[in-house]
């Protein structure tokens, strides 16, 4: 078993690579420079990679871009165990990120919330207090409330 350190430092360099390669040295047209890689993550034995990556375009271009990552995982295994240096390369296994629709559905719920913040403003604009203005007694108010009980209950 290695150390989360070792781990984390793998996962790093597989996403340089990855990237680099997909960027410079995979001539497949359906990667072309709209895929991203936005994170890796090495198991703790280093024998599997899972290899997050985003694609800009429509469901089309997705569905495109991971037949294309399927068919270059060889050369990308291959350039990661030359740049790597380990006894055993790890497998690499390519997820679409859900980043992106996660994100629009964050936006759309904080439109929503501004919707609402707006509508409360717009009704809350032209309200007035339900008491007085002013609903806290003062030291002397209490003073001449008393004294007209006091006179109301000798007479």
């Amino acid at each position: 078993m290695a150390d989360n350190a070792r781990a984390k430092k793998l996962a790093d360099l597989i996403r340089e690579v990855v990237a680099e390669k997909l960027q410079r040295g995979i001539k497949d047209p359906r990667l072309g420079s709209h895929v991203t890689i936005t994170d890796t993550r090495v198991t703790g034995d280093l024998r599997e990679a899972t290899v997050f990556y985003t694609v800009y375009g429509d469901d089309e271009e997705r569905a495109n871009a991971a037949r294309g990552l399927e068919s270059a995982k060889g050369v990308l295994r291959s350039a990661v165990g030359a740049a790597a240096g380990v006894k055993f390369t790890p497998t690499l296994t390519f997820v679409a990120d859900a980043l992106p629709e996660n994100a629009k559905t964050i936006e759309d719920l904080l439109d929503k919330a501004r919707a609402s913040d707006q509508a409360v403003r717009d009704a809350s604009s032209g309200a007035a207090y339900a008491g007085e203005a002013d609903p806290y007694r003062k030291p002397g108010e209490d003073d001449a409330d008393d004294a007209d009980e006091a006179g109301d209950a000798s007479a």
